[in-house]
This record gives C-alpha cells, structure tokens and sequence, in this order.
C-alpha cells in the first residue's frame, strides 16, 4: 500500500515523464527503484524549483548544478539526501548525465511509507519496462532485492530469478547487450557500508568500461 501525493505539479510531471534523469531508452545506466517518495510539504520548500526543473530536464540540471539530483544541492533539509550520497559514490560525473536514467516500478510520486504489494503496480508502465530490458540494446539494468521481489510478484517479469544473496553486484540476467544486477538499496548504511562502497566501485568500473568482477 502507498499513500499517492497531492502535488498535481509532481503528479503532472509524473505523467510527462514517469522517469527521472535520462529518457530510459537512450540511458545505458538505469537504475529501478520502488516509488519516487517526496515531503508533504515539498511545494513550500525552496528546493521545490529546482525539483521542477529537475524533473523538466534532468540531464541539463546534473550539467547545470554538478550534482545529479536537486537534494544534494546546498540548503535542502530533507529525506532523500542519503539515497543520492550513497548514489554519488558510484563516480558519475554531469558528463554521464545522459547515460543515467531512475525508473521506479510505482508510476506516480508517494508520500510517506510505502509497503507496495503488486496491486498497486500499473501493468502498462511494468510492460514498458519489461519491453525496456527485453530490447537488449547495450544497457546496465539495476535492481535492489525489494525491487526484484516485486517485480517477480507483479507476473510481468517471468525471466526475472529470485534475489541473489552476500554477493557484490550479482548478475541476475542478461539478454542482448543488456545486462540485469542486483544491488544493494542506496538508502542502507550502517552493517551494509562496507558492502555497498565495494558495489559502488563495481559500478564505477562499469561506467569506465574496465572488467567488472563478481565478489
């Protein structure tokens, strides 16, 4: 279950654009998150601009403001800025901005804490999706073991195997030149630190074109 915002401008662009960064079929880098979660109150943040102009166009914002999402811009105080630290780890520079692309699995902007179950999927955005990664086009696909669960859930994604355990950056699938990974959430810290700096390392080897080793 989730609770939909009320912000008919985050809702509206939602609708345009139901991505955030890149358009995901010219991206080589896409990341699949659960649902693009934002304040009540985001509207009468002054970061709320720049989340406009964000989601309007991410990748001249990242070339704009050298950082790849407006929470990481100087002044917010907010959730989120954990999740894009963590991200940031992984060595994207604003010159990869056309290669990086965030899709979430739910279509429309939450508030709050979700428990999404496949109910709440919307099968015409999980079928882009799925046509996405099927495309096989040269493409690294990411998914966190929620992410992976849920989409095993929603029936869409039948080549899709059960989360893969202890191991950095797991290779879950790959059809064409696209390749499918396990990651961990970028929202985890603490016990998982350790792990997650030598997954964002495996990323940013991705990202050069170096070999990629499995841990």
């Amino acid at each position: 279950m989730y609770q939909p915002h009320r912000s008919l401008k985050l809702i509206e662009m939602f609708r345009a654009k139901p991505y955030q960064g890149a358009q995901p079929e010219s991206a080589e880098f896409v990341f699949v998150g659960l649902d693009a979660n934002y304040d009540a109150a985001i509207e009468s943040s002054p970061a709320f601009s720049r989340v406009l102009e964000y989601h309007d166009d991410g990748i001249a914002f990242w070339s704009r403001h050298k950082v790849h999402h407006p929470f990481l811009l100087a002044g917010y105080r907010g959730d989120g800025q954990h999740y894009h630290r963590n991200f940031a780890r992984t060595g994207f520079e604003p010159e990869d901005a056309c290669r990086v692309s965030f899709v979430e699995l739910l279509h429309i902007p939450t508030v709050g804490i979700s428990q999404l179950v496949a109910e709440d999927l919307d099968f015409a955005h999980l079928d882009k999706l799925n046509a996405l990664i099927q495309l096989g086009a040269k493409r690294n696909v990411f998914l966190s073991d929620k992410v992976v669960r849920l989409m095993r859930a929603s029936g869409h994604f039948h080549w899709l195997p059960k989360p893969i355990a202890k191991q950095i950056l797991p290779q879950l699938h790959k059809v064409g030149e696209t390749t499918i990974y396990q990651h961990l959430h970028f929202a985890n810290f603490g016990a998982f630190q350790a792990r997650m700096t030598l997954e964002a390392a495996a990323i940013a080897r991705l990202r050069t074109g170096s070999p990629h080793f499995s841990l």
